[in-house]
């Protein structure tokens, strides 16, 4: 055994890993994790194991906290093997690793692979299958949260794998035009272009410095950056280029309400906080793990009891 594989088998320790044995011999219980950076504060593994136990499941959802256990982003594809000899059912994936997971799995459901980043991992029969139940999840948020908005025309900042998630859920929610901006403009372009290319819709990826020259003319702005979060506090950008007559979302849930969010209410502008996005990103994942179909109204309760 690798020194590598060594640190990884000690992290899952940590994380009462070495009680998991493979679900075919072990005790029944349905094993999941979630793989990310600062993710102490998730609530996705108590709105998941709360419907479990309400369904009857043995469920038990794990964080596997890179930070906390002190791994290294190089460890993903070791941590991603010894979760499945485990005997894991499946892995949600968030920040940083919604992109760099795919080279790692050995296929991608179609929408995954139309949007470029999984969050949701399914780990059966040997295999490890790749999901997407971020743009479902952000889109249904924004049907029930926000309802009928104008969306003709989107400014999104943020193109990393939870951007292009949204990007996607822009689409299919009515957008024609998105202005995707990012500090890496190699990455917004690119993610414009697949946005393009899949959809059909005009995406043009943009440097923060046009910011001040698009938001204005948009109907709605979204964050699907992690800033904003108790781990990078602050704006994505400066909430006084905003119009009272426009829509913004966060895809950010902890703390509930953003500081961006916040300043764009206080301006009178329609918000819509990240919450429902996790909720109903966690109900398809539930559904992909199960194979049973949760009650969205009861995983939205115990969201709002632990928010």
């Amino acid at each position: 055994m690798s020194s590598q594989d060594d640190r990884v088998r000690h992290a899952f320790a940590a994380i009462g890993g070495e009680r998991a044995m493979p679900v075919a011999g072990g005790d029944g219980t349905m094993r999941i994790g979630l793989l990310g950076r600062g993710i102490g504060s998730s609530l996705t593994p108590i709105m998941h194991e709360a419907e479990g136990r309400r369904l009857g499941l043995a469920y038990r959802y794990d964080l596997i906290d890179f930070d906390r256990l002190g791994l290294d982003d190089a460890d993903l594809g070791v941590v991603l093997e010894t979760a499945r000899e485990l005997g894991y059912r499946g892995l949600n994936v968030t920040y940083p690793f919604k992109q760099a997971i795919i080279p790692l799995l050995d296929s991608l459901a179609s929408e995954a692979a139309a949007i470029g980043a999984v969050n949701t991992v399914v780990l059966r029969d040997g295999a490890r299958v790749g999901h997407n139940s971020d743009c479902w999840g952000f889109a249904q948020s924004v049907r029930k949260g926000l309802g009928t908005v104008p969306i003709d025309h989107v400014v999104q900042i943020g193109a990393g794998g939870a951007g292009a998630a949204v990007a996607h859920a822009l689409v299919q929610l009515g957008a024609k035009n998105i202005d995707i901006v990012d500090a890496d403009i190699g990455k917004a372009e690119a993610l414009a272009r697949n946005v393009r290319d899949v959809t059909g819709a005009r995406a043009q990826g943009l440097a923060p410095m046009r910011l001040g020259e698009v938001i204005g003319m948009a109907d709605g702005v979204v964050n699907a950056t992690p800033v904003g979060m108790e781990k990078y506090p602050g704006m994505p950008f400066d909430p006084g280029l905003l119009r009272r007559q426009q829509w913004v979302a966060d895809i950010i849930y902890f703390p509930r309400e953003t500081e961006l969010l916040r300043q764009a209410q206080t301006l009178g502008c329609r918000v819509l906080p990240g919450g429902g996005m996790a909720i109903y990103q966690a109900v398809r994942a539930f559904h992909l793990f199960s194979g049973i179909e949760p009650d969205a109204t009861e995983m939205g309760r115990t969201f709002a009891a632990y928010a």
